[in-house]
């Protein structure tokens, strides 16, 4: 099947908060309860189909799931630059994995293809209510305060899954199609790139507001 965009998005957050269920759920509506810890870098892809400007886009959708652990980060930043938009994940039933999400946002900043990349916040875990120990107002606050809208999701019961993706495909198809210089999109911060290395097909048209 042949497609209008090729568009990679990066699941970030802490090793538990459910990243990879998070995708399985979204690309094969499946949920699996054991843990399986991601080591490096691992994949899905889904095709679909996004409304934009009157037309039908035919979207193929990378979904990388990075390791959260300390001792692979230097690998998983080496993928930021690439991203089109980010997933980032906490668990409603940890605090520690919520506080971390403002070290996050500074990776992002520092390795992502701008310095304001598209970001959409998910609290993970929404189903285990009686374990939750972050309120939905002060995640919604934490999102605000850096212009990122949330999400309470929970991978096993796919509760706002899909809203919380296309959310974010909203904000990266508006900034691509609104976007004039390519050197502000993904693979080009901080060095130059010839243009056929950009997965688009359609031009672009107005300037990115990084």
């Amino acid at each position: 099947m042949e497609y209008d965009y090729l568009i990679k998005f990066l699941a970030l957050g802490d090793s538990g908060v459910g990243k990879t269920s998070f995708l399985c759920q979204y690309c094969d509506g499946m949920f699996n309860q054991r843990f399986i810890s991601t080591v490096g870098i691992d994949f899905r892809e889904k095709r679909l189909l996004h409304q934009s400007n009157g037309r039908n886009n035919r979207i193929h959708l990378q979904l990388w799931d990075t390791a959260g652990q300390e001792r692979f980060r230097s690998l998983t930043t080496a993928f930021y630059r690439d991203a089109m938009g980010f997933l980032l994940l906490f668990d409603l039933t940890n605090e520690q994995s919520f506080l971390e999400i403002v070290n996050w946002i500074e990776q992002l900043r520092v390795h992502a293809y701008c310095e304001c990349p598209d970001v959409v916040i998910c609290g993970n875990k929404a189903d285990l209510d009686e374990k939750r120990v972050i309120t939905e107002w002060r995640a919604k606050d934490l999102a605000e305060k850096h212009g990122y809208e949330y999400f309470e999701t929970s991978a096993a019961n796919g509760q706002n899954i899909h809203g919380a993706v296309q959310s974010l495909l909203n904000r990266v198809m508006i900034r691509m199609e609104t976007a004039v210089d390519k050197a502000m999109l993904p693979g080009r911060r901080g060095r130059a790139k010839h243009d056929s290395e950009v997965n688009l097909n359609v031009p672009l048209q107005q300037k990115c507001s990084c």
